[in-house]
């Protein structure tokens, strides 16, 4: 499945336009100054970097940080002006981190489905560190990904955390059933 998801994928960023975030950046407006972590794209993930931009001007972003296997991911602050070098599997980090910890996540994923279901890479990172962060607070996990990712077929386990919402360059997916997160001033997040 995955395989056929990166295929499926590749074909959509070869034909994405540059305007991909319109609607991340339209979501993040809501929550400004909440913290919040994007993601380096690598291969032919969506680019969610220019709605980090616009965010970073309103509070904390950060990057995902992988420390090792079959442990939780941390995130790094990050701004369009960070000096980044190479991290594990490709992606961008920054030289010198600042760790911090976001209330919000961007996720990357492979496939997607309206349930709030995410076909990832397979190693876990963002369901560990999902489980992690929403046992302490209120977390929202936005995956990211172009609408032509969607599927009906997801191979779900029970350790797979739920999306919240679902954005992609066509639109927003609000997931049914999906109790909106609350930041800590009472807006829902």
């Amino acid at each position: 499945m995955r395989k056929a998801a990166f295929t499926r994928r590749k074909v959509l960023h070869e034909k994405a336009g540059a305007a991909q975030a319109g609607y991340l950046s339209e979501v993040l407006a809501g929550y400004r100054g909440v913290p919040l972590s994007g993601f380096m794209p690598i291969r032919t993930e969506i680019d969610p970097v220019p709605a980090m931009a616009e965010a970073s001007a309103h509070g904390t972003v950060g990057v995902p940080v992988i420390d090792a296997a079959d442990h939780p991911l941390r995130f790094a602050a990050w701004t369009p002006d960070t000096v980044m070098v190479a991290g594990a599997f490709g992606a961008a980090v920054p030289k010198a981190p600042r760790y911090f910890e976001p209330e919000i996540l961007i996720v990357p994923l492979l496939a997607f489905n309206r349930e709030g279901g995410r076909l990832g890479y397979g190693g876990g990172f963002y369901d560990r560190t999902l489980e992690l962060l929403r046992a302490r607070r209120a977390t929202l996990a936005i995956g990211f990904a172009f609408a032509g990712q969607e599927t009906d077929d997801l191979p779900l386990e029970p350790t797979d955390q739920p999306l919240d919402m679902i954005v992609t360059e066509a639109g927003v997916i609000e997931i049914a059933g999906a109790t909106p997160a609350k930041h800590p001033s009472g807006k829902p997040m």
